[in-house]
C-alpha cells in the first residue's frame, strides 16, 4: 500500500479503544490520523449463565468488555475472535465477518439440543441476529456487556481539520457510528466540507447510512473488516 498523507488526513470515527488501534495502522502506513469517535463505549458487568454451551461475540468492544471463563466462543470475524483470545478466552473460532457468517457457523458446529447460546452484545445491537438464530431452533441468552452513547460533539481537533480542507478520507465501521458521526458533521455546520473527503465504508450497510450526506465518493470494502478498509486508501 502507497501511502497518501501528502493529500490529507484520515477522520477515524471509530469508539475507543479501536480509534487508537486504527491510528497507530494509519500512521504506519504514513498517513495523518484524525481521531473523532461518534461513539463513547461502557461496559457493564455479566454475571456467566452456567448453562450456555457457547458464547457467541459480534464485536471487539463485547469481547474487551468480559472477564473470561471456560466457554467455546465463536466470534463474528477475525479481529473479534483476535480480541477474545487477547482478553484470555482460549477456545475461540471465527466466522467470515458478519452477522449472517456467524448464523451459520452456529448452524454448523452447534445443536439447539445442547443447550442455549449466550450472545453478549452492546445495547441495542444484534437483534436481527437473535432472531435468525432463534428460527434455526436456538435458544438465545441476549445480555447486554456494554453500552454506547453518541459523543457530545466533535473534538476540536478534527473540526479544525476539516475546516481547513485537511481531510482527504473517513473511515467509519459500523451504520450507528456512521449515523452518529453524521449527525455531529451537520450540528457543526460542517456537511459542506464533505464534498472533498471520499467516505470508506466496512460493509455496504455502512455505506447506506453514509448517503444522507454528500461525499466525494463512498466506497465499500471488498470484505468487512479493518485490513480491507484500509486497502481502499491504495490509490
Amino acid at each position: 500500500m502507497r501511502p497518501r498523507g501528502a493529500q490529507g488526513g484520515v477522520l477515524v470515527t471509530r469508539p475507543e479503544p479501536g480509534a487508537a488501534e486504527t491510528a497507530t495502522r494509519l500512521t504506519a502506513l504514513g498517513f495523518t490520523p484524525i481521531l473523532a469517535p461518534a461513539l463513547l463505549l461502557a461496559p457493564r458487568p455479566l454475571a456467566p449463565p452456567s448453562r450456555a454451551q457457547a458464547l457467541l461475540l459480534t464485536s471487539r468492544a463485547a469481547a474487551r468488555a468480559l472477564q473470561p471463563w471456560s466457554i467455546p466462543v465463536l466470534a463474528v470475524g477475525a479481529a473479534t475472535a483476535e480480541a477474545a483470545r487477547a482478553q484470555g478466552f482460549s477456545q475461540v473460532r471465527a466466522a467470515e465477518g458478519d452477522a449472517m457468517a456467524l448464523a451459520a457457523l452456529c448452524t454448523e458446529t452447534l445443536r439447539p439440543d445442547d443447550g442455549p447460546l449466550l450472545l453478549a452484545v452492546g445495547a441495542a445491537y444484534s437483534l436481527d441476529l437473535t432472531a435468525q438464530l432463534r428460527a434455526r431452533g436456538f435458544r438465545v441468552i441476549r445480555r447486554v456487556v456494554y453500552a454506547a452513547r453518541e459523543a457530545p460533539a466533535l473534538p476540536d481537533q478534527a473540526a479544525a481539520a476539516l475546516r481547513a480542507g485537511q481531510v482527504s478520507h473517513a473511515m467509519f465501521f459500523s451504520p450507528r457510528s456512521a449515523a452518529c458521526s453524521l449527525a455531529l458533521l451537520s450540528r457543526a455546520g460542517l456537511a459542506g466540507a464533505l464534498h472533498s473527503i471520499e467516505a470508506l465504508a466496512i460493509s455496504p450497510r455502512v455505506a447506506s447510512a453514509l448517503q444522507a450526506l454528500s461525499w466525494r465518493r463512498i466506497r465499500v470494502a471488498d470484505r468487512p473488516d479493518q485490513d480491507h478498509l484500509l486497502e481502499l486508501l491504495n490509490p
